[in-house]
């Protein structure tokens, strides 16, 4: 008996060391389990065959031919093109260089210049903040910048009126509100059109290396507008008054404000306004059209780039990111998911759908032609027969001064985005044919009638 109780005993100590251990090592195990997260693919989502989401192989190899042509002819340096469908991506993509000069090969991660493709960005940043009740669209953006109280319009001074200006100064018919500057309805002054445009180029001019788009919207806010809020579409800095918003009701830099509730819950890990100098290797020259539209260097991919050199506190929600093609796509798969990637929440369903319906009726789009309408912080498809390009009607993108550009269509389900860095590129068809290149790979039949028109 005294033999079987020490037995016992001894199996007794041997389980109680034996949990002890184990529970020694829980943590460990616990912490690890925790902290791991699987990285985004290299594409920014999974790969697919072409023919598993309704798409031809053989047809979307037609872009890569396309896209060396250009880089053949010499007129852009190199390009990235994806295409992604059902979540998944069938084509992704790089030829030609990504610095010519240094003959570096163009590669799928090649970070951009993104200019106005940042827009979408900070529209998502502000429509957060409304989904948490801080304002309405009709809201005057002057409750929180009030710089933009009682604003004047520049109108034409009529013949044999004494004034001091080509123009002369009325009232404003109505306030600047939230929705006018997320559609570019707000009539702010601008490079393009308007009396004032030759006073706004000096306006924006930064006038220290240490001024943040504070004070450039500040002086913005003193200068006449173009026409009264709401009466027609004009581009413009409304994104950068966007950009401030967000600033102004969160209490955070916009850059700050990306990165913790965008940029690192979606995994964007090479997005944002500055690029660290670790990654410059990766970083795409700009180049502008020289004799016979052949490229020309305008910027190398050096430390004394705009985008990488301090300091590092100009935010322009308007056009200062810089990003990957990858980052991008899923940054839109989030849009065309209703507001959710990978389990992440960004913005809700109903959101997203107000976002990319057309707020502006029939006011003309100038710069995307006819067919197009515009929503809040995107150009909206309204009739596909009139933008001329294969789509469907609710589609929703826009595309950035460098000649990037990117689409997405949530009738079909799909995401188009192609990256090169030209500027001016008026003279290239190099986005129009990569959205034809990409939906003539499309062969399975349709889910649903696609009207040509919104009704």
């Amino acid at each position: 008996m005294a033999v079987t109780s020490r037995n016992r005993n001894l199996k007794v100590q041997r389980w109680a060391l034996f949990l002890l251990g184990l529970l020694s090592v829980q943590p460990a195990l616990s912490q690890r389990t925790e902290t791991a997260r699987p990285s985004p693919p290299a594409s920014g989502l999974p790969m697919a065959n072409p023919v598993d989401v309704g798409m031809s192989a053989e047809r979307l190899a037609r872009i890569r031919t396309a896209m060396q042509r250009y880089v053949d002819r010499g007129e852009v340096p190199g390009v990235v093109t994806l295409v992604a469908r059902r979540g998944r991506v069938v084509h992704f993509d790089a030829v030609g260089y990504r610095d010519a000069e240094s003959r570096a090969p163009m590669t799928t991660d090649a970070i951009f210049r993104i200019a106005s493709m940042t827009k979408p960005v900070t529209s998502v940043a502000l429509m957060m903040l409304y989904e948490q009740g801080y304002f309405l669209l009709s809201d005057p953006i002057s409750k929180f910048l009030p710089e933009f109280s009682d604003m004047k319009v520049a109108v034409p001074a009529p013949a044999g009126e004494p004034v001091g200006t080509p123009y002369k100064l009325v009232p404003a018919a109505r306030p600047i509100t939230i929705r006018h500057v997320l559609t570019h309805t707000a009539g702010l002054p601008n490079s393009y059109r308007g009396m004032t445009q030759q006073q706004y180029t000096k306006t924006i001019e930064r006038q220290d290396p240490n001024e943040t788009m504070a004070d450039v919207v500040k002086r913005v806010a003193k200068m006449p507008l173009n026409f009264h809020p709401g009466e027609a579409w004009e581009y413009g800095p409304g994104t950068d008054v966007v950009g401030r918003l967000v600033e102004v009701i969160s209490g955070e830099s916009l850059d700050e404000y990306f990165r913790r509730h965008i940029f690192e819950p979606l995994g964007m890990k090479d997005t944002c306004f500055y690029l660290p100098v670790s990654k410059i290797d990766r970083f795409t020259a700009q180049y502008a059209p020289g004799d016979g539209n052949k490229i020309k260097l305008a910027e190398a991919p050096t430390p004394q780039s705009r985008w990488v050199k301090e300091p590092h506190v100009f935010f322009a929600g308007a056009g200062g990111l810089v990003s990957t093609t990858a980052d991008y796509l899923r940054f839109q798969q989030m849009m065309l998911n209703g507001g959710e990637l990978d389990g992440v929440r960004i913005l809700g369903r109903k959101t997203v759908e107000l976002m990319t319906s057309n707020h502006i009726g029939d006011l003309p789009v100038w710069l995307t032609g006819p067919g197009y309408g515009f929503g809040l912080g995107y150009s909206i498809v309204k009739d596909v027969g009139a933008a001329g390009v294969p789509g469907s009607v609710g589609q929703f993108g826009w595309g950035g001064a460098f000649c990037t550009y990117f689409w997405v269509d949530p009738v079909e389900e799909m995401i188009g985005i192609v990256m090169t860095q030209v500027r001016p590129y008026n003279h290239l068809n190099i986005r129009q044919e990569f959205q034809v290149l990409a939906n003539q790979a499309i062969v399975d039949s349709a889910k649903r009638p696609n009207h040509t028109s919104a009704p």
